[in-house]
């Protein structure tokens, strides 16, 4: 197959998985799906973006040759030689109507596609691994390597040895928001994946020129909605302070959530939703409704 037929058969493989898999589910006793059709969007495992995120992020963050090599110890990579496979899962209609409604804690959908459905997209992590495997080609999911980890970023604070953020911004998926999330043609209600592959693929075209492009508070200096939505003013001018996010989740939501839906989880997603970028690229219009 060429290039482009290839990628199209990743595409189309991920995207059955998605429609077809009972593990695409937020376990609620009802056959209620945890995710909408994926984005997919493909990135050269060369590209100078990689380089740049460990001079921006942090040296700890992986280019795709090494984290090919934890995956493969031994074996002689060059980047050029890999391709980095991203997705996006968006949050169904359901899940963001009702969290919409919310003022401090996630609804039960959401908390359920914070847990199920993260499970969900390790499951399609690992079927992708699994399919190009299959098909002879070396394979590797970054966050499911031993040696992932959480770092401090001198600039950004909480990070990782492999954002699945940035990689999606590599791959033409989206910029960064506000609020630190990634606003993509579905919106930033949304999780994301990524794969590996010692394949050389046609990269999907950046529409964008500037990382935060997308959002309306950064491109024209409007909207800033999540500051609102925020329930503990983590959200500011300046940006998002991950601290407070974080202490808000746990044990706040968690606590919430095993009270409220009897099961173990937490999660948020109100800067996600109610906020002109929930389920699209916001245009400045959309400020005012």
């Amino acid at each position: 197959m060429s290039q482009k037929e290839t990628a199209k058969w990743i595409e189309e493989e991920v995207r059955e998985f998605v429609s077809s898999s009972g593990e695409n589910s937020l376990q609620s006793g009802r056959p209620e799906p945890a995710f909408a059709e994926p984005l997919i969007g493909i990135a050269r495992g060369d590209d100078p973006l990689f380089q740049d995120f460990k001079d921006h992020v942090g040296s700890f963050h992986w280019t795709p040759a090494e984290a090919f090599g934890l995956a493969f110890p031994g074996e002689e990579i060059r980047g050029e030689d890999l391709s980095v496979i991203s997705w996006v899962l968006p949050q169904t209609r359901e899940t963001r109507e009702d969290n919409r409604q919310q003022v401090r804690y996630p609804a039960e959908r959401w908390a359920r596609a914070r847990i199920y459905g993260e499970q969900f997209n390790v499951a399609l992590r690992e079927q992708l691994v699994r399919t190009l495997s299959n098909q002879g080609y070396q394979a590797l999911a970054p966050m499911l390597l031993s040696q992932w980890q959480r770092r401090d970023s001198e600039k950004y604070g909480f990070a990782s040895t492999w954002s699945e953020r940035h990689v999606a911004f590599a791959a033409g998926l989206g910029t960064f928001g506000l609020c630190a999330g990634l606003i993509t043609p579905v919106g930033k209600a949304m999780r994301l994946g990524s794969v590996i592959v010692r394949l050389r693929l046609e990269p999907s075209p950046r529409p964008y020129e500037d990382h935060r492009q997308y959002c309306l508070f950064y491109s024209q200096g409007t909207c800033g909605k999540c500051m609102d939505r925020c329930p503990v003013g983590a959200i500011t001018r300046q940006g998002k302070d991950k601290n407070k996010c974080v202490q808000h989740l746990r044990p706040g939501t968690s606590e919430y959530v095993k009270a409220n839906f009897g099961f173990d989880g937490y999660g948020c997603g109100l800067c996600q939703t109610k906020v002109p970028c929930e389920s699209k690229i916001p245009v400045k219009e959309d400020v005012s409704l």
